[in-house]
């Protein structure tokens, strides 16, 4: 078996509520728990839940944007997971992240030509300016934009123009790992298909990696080698992207696989509602944490805390029921 490209091992990462007359730590938001997975160099894993349930602060965590909480990410077989400066440095040129916001997540006050400059002057990576433009004209014309678009600022672009210059961002340095955060969720229908058929190309052509985070459960199947469905911080399931879809083993991931829409409706299944709100990760319930919504839940599931455990062949849950 050849060495998995990331490799994380019960990564927990909380955030301090601070309060009182001393401001002093009186509670924690559980963001990520206890969560562990292997991703080899090629594949894209798909992660899929609720809003607030981790996958971007995971996301972050893997590309130390956040401190974790313990745990282990380790990069093509070396523990990143608490190196600092020069080290720090080197591994971001190896992982990247494209942002869920593209207006947000580029300077408005600077070009379009500057933007994608940047991580090539912050990492020494050509000597001249004429080498620097050069790479940025391929760059630009990978994504598939326009060359005079480069004396353009963020604000002049359509959503998923500004998208392609994010990628291209990322493209820069040349990563092997990008952690695409939602990259299409807040752009128009119309659009996403189209940033999504480019990442695929960019994949077979860069052979990429890809760490897809999306609550669109239909672009997670198009695009992933495996799924991963967190909820409330933990990963419930994970198996290869085509098994996951078909043969569902968690209740949750059941309720989300009803939720998609189908084009004919006469082939609509039955739609499982779930019952309440998704528990606060502050103080998140005992057991297993899907148990006060699940409707196959039984006492046991109040106490016992599940584990992922094999359900058949490369298909994991972590469910006492099934």
């Amino acid at each position: 078996m050849s060495t998995p490209l990331l490799k994380v091992e019960n990564l927990v990462k909380s955030f301090p509520i601070h309060g009182g007359i001393f401001n002093r730590e009186v509670a924690s938001v559980k963001a990520v728990q206890g969560v562990s997975f292997e991703i080899n160099k090629g594949e894209t894993l798909g992660l899929v839940g609720e809003s607030g349930c981790g996958k971007s602060t995971l996301g972050r965590c893997l590309m130390r944007l956040h401190d974790t909480t313990s745990g282990k990410i380790i990069y093509n077989g070396k523990d990143i997971t608490h190196i600092e400066g020069e080290e720090l440095r080197e591994m971001r040129r190896k992982i990247q992240i494209i942002f869920q916001d593209p207006f947000a997540s580029l300077n408005p006050r600077m070009t379009i030509g500057a933007i994608l400059e940047e991580p090539l002057i912050i990492h020494n990576l050509y000597a001249t300016a004429k080498e620097r433009l050069d790479r940025i004209h391929e760059l630009i014309d990978l994504v598939g934009l326009r060359r005079e678009h480069l004396n353009r600022y963020p604000h002049e672009f359509s959503g998923g123009q500004r998208q392609r210059v994010g990628i291209a961002r990322a493209l820069a340095v040349n990563p092997e790992l990008i952690v695409c955060d939602e990259p299409v969720s807040a752009l128009d229908v119309s659009i996403q298909a189209q940033v999504i058929n480019l990442l695929m190309e960019l994949q077979q052509k860069l052979g990429l990696t890809y760490i897809f985070i999306a609550h669109d459960l239909k672009v997670v199947e198009h695009v992933s080698t495996r799924v991963a469905v967190m909820y409330l911080g933990k990963v419930v399931e994970m198996a290869d992207s085509e098994e996951l879809y078909k043969n569902p083993k968690h209740p949750y991931t059941k309720a989300l696989m009803s939720a998609i829409p189908v084009p004919d409706p006469r082939k609509k299944e039955e739609r499982i509602i779930l019952t309440g709100d998704v528990p606060s990760p502050i103080n998140p319930p005992s057991g297993c944490h899907f148990h006060p919504r699940c409707p196959m839940a039984i006492d046991d599931c109040k106490t016992i805390v599940p584990s992922l455990e094999a359900k058949s062949k490369d298909h994991i849950a972590s469910c006492i029921r099934v």
